[in-house]
């Protein structure tokens, strides 16, 4: 079964993003970087190195979000783009995922090797 993608980010997705990373950075900052990544080019990143690059755990299917982003697939719909914040290897910090996490899982459970559309940026 392939995931489909949305050309561009769904516009809630950007606000969804910017709810997060305030908990994480000031609200200059966190308007900067949601403004970067509306203006990034796409890129493409396989759902198993988005992962570890976020240290994060892969949800299961059975959480309530994947399991509908996985229904979304099984159906043939298109899913949103990764909207990502660029980590910083001096330091230790992980990628963010700002917005799209259970997509990712959803994706990974599909298959680990998709190439997911991406928006990455760095912390403005």
């Amino acid at each position: 079964m392939a995931v489909h993608w949305l050309d561009e980010p769904e516009s809630h997705d950007y606000d969804a993003a910017a709810d997060y990373l305030s908990m994480l950075a000031e609200a200059e900052r966190v308007q900067r970087t949601v403004a970067t990544l509306r203006e990034a080019q796409t890129s493409y990143r396989k759902a198993k190195d988005i992962l570890r690059a976020a240290r994060l755990t892969l949800l299961p299917e059975n959480n309530a979000h994947v399991r509908a982003d996985l229904s979304k697939i099984s159906d043939g719909k298109k899913l949103s783009p990764i909207l990502l914040v660029r980590g910083a290897a001096i330091g230790s910090m992980p990628l963010e995922i700002a917005d799209g996490y259970h997509r990712v899982c959803a994706s990974y459970l599909t298959d680990e090797n998709t190439n997911i559309p991406c928006r990455l940026v760095s912390w403005q």
